[in-house]
């Protein structure tokens, strides 16, 4: 089973490797490390996780490494970024484009797919511009949430 996983494993780190190379990036230790992190994790996450991620796992990065090692691969395509707030930057996985559901009072971030499924998904009407993403970003309560409030009022008028 161990060897299992460890080939498992290999074949990952080569798939990573390859989608690097693609991209026109080095293939770099930091850079294996960032994207297998955020594929095992799923969902989206902050630098300050994935650092804490790579500590865990027994192969640390300094915080600017990760933080560079971030900028590259969503500079290449690598990865996509999730708008959470103010000073709340998170990534993500690149599977397929898409765009985020924020709820105010969770934080949640859920994924909403693109019409188009891939980017741009939205042309404006800018005669001489060159669009190469556009992201929606829809801010409100999620079900949780709105749930809670909703149930509240109704406490609240009885």
């Amino acid at each position: 089973m161990k060897l299992e996983g460890k080939a498992a494993a290999e074949r990952d780190s080569q798939l990573q490797a390859q989608r690097l190379r693609q991209a026109g990036l080095r293939v770099t230790r930091p850079r294996l490390l960032v994207l297998e992190v955020l594929e095992d994790a799923g969902g989206h996450r902050s630098v300050d996780e994935l650092v804490a991620a790579l500590r865990q796992r027994g192969t640390p990065l300094p915080r600017a490494t990760v933080y560079n090692v971030v900028n590259a691969l969503l500079a290449h395509g690598l990865i996509l970024a999730a708008d959470a707030g103010p000073g709340r930057a998170l990534f993500e996985a690149g599977k397929t484009w898409h765009h985020h559901f924020v709820c105010r009072d969770c934080g949640v971030i859920i994924d909403v797919p693109c019409v188009r499924g891939e980017k741009p998904c939205l042309e404006p009407d800018l005669p001489g511009v060159e669009v190469d993403e556009a992201q929606v970003i829809w801010r409100g309560r999620c079900p949780q949430c709105a749930g809670a409030v909703q149930q509240v009022a109704n406490t609240g008028s009885s």
